[in-house]
């Protein structure tokens, strides 16, 4: 691994767009510099050998062609919510995309502030759950995936759910389950692609 210069070396490794603490994730990408060119494939069972159980390095490429930052524009998520119903969440969910701009608040480094949470999601959709709740557990758990476009400062999703208490009183009863099922590049579609597709020199771009 390649390390900066100076009295206090750091390795060369940088994140692309870090999720929120205690957020799960699917699709995390980061960026490693190295000292000599190695065969990804060896570099990915290296890393995969190494690290805890459950995190897995899925893939690894030679990086070829701009910052892999720059080419992440959007990301997937899933939120599962406990306790509350479906169609109450339903309605919450056509009340948010009939309107035009939702302003939230949240505090960050700079201190409070207050932005649109509406204008960066791209989809929102509210998913039926396959499993049944039994009989002595009758709890709802409403399911919500949204595609949100990566913006300054960034629209998470607890934003996103602060929107839809503004535009709908909606307040889940317990913390909500929160998973990014994917990051990357927009299509024309809406969808999300690969970033990997293309890299950047003297990297190696890693997926976990």
């Amino acid at each position: 691994m390649a390390y900066s210069q100076g009295f206090t070396p750091h390795p060369k490794i940088s994140y692309a767009s870090a999720a929120p603490t205690g957020v799960a994730s699917e699709a995390e990408y980061l960026e490693i510099g190295l000292r000599e060119t190695v065969d990804p494939g060896a570099l990915r069972a290296a890393l995969d050998a190494a690290l805890s159980p459950g995190l897995d390095v899925l893939h690894a490429v030679a990086a070829t062609g701009g910052s892999l930052v720059d080419r992440i524009e959007a990301a997937h998520w899933r939120i599962e919510l406990p306790g509350v119903d479906p169609h109450v969440l339903g309605a919450a969910v056509t009340a948010f995309t009939a309107a035009d701009e939702i302003l939230v608040e949240r505090m960050t480094k700079q201190g409070r502030r207050t932005f649109d949470a509406r204008a960066a999601v791209i989809s929102i959709n509210v998913i039926m759950s396959d499993e049944t709740p039994s009989e002595a557990v009758a709890v709802p758990c409403a399911i919500l995936e949204l595609v949100v476009r990566q913006v300054t400062p960034a629209v998470r999703p607890d934003d996103v759910l602060s929107g839809l208490r503004v535009v709908a009183d909606l307040e889940p009863p317990v913390s909500p389950r929160v998973t990014r099922l994917a990051q990357g590049t927009l299509t024309a579609q809406g969808a999300i692609a690969d970033p990997l597709d293309a890299g950047r020199d003297g990297a190696v771009i890693g997926g976990c």
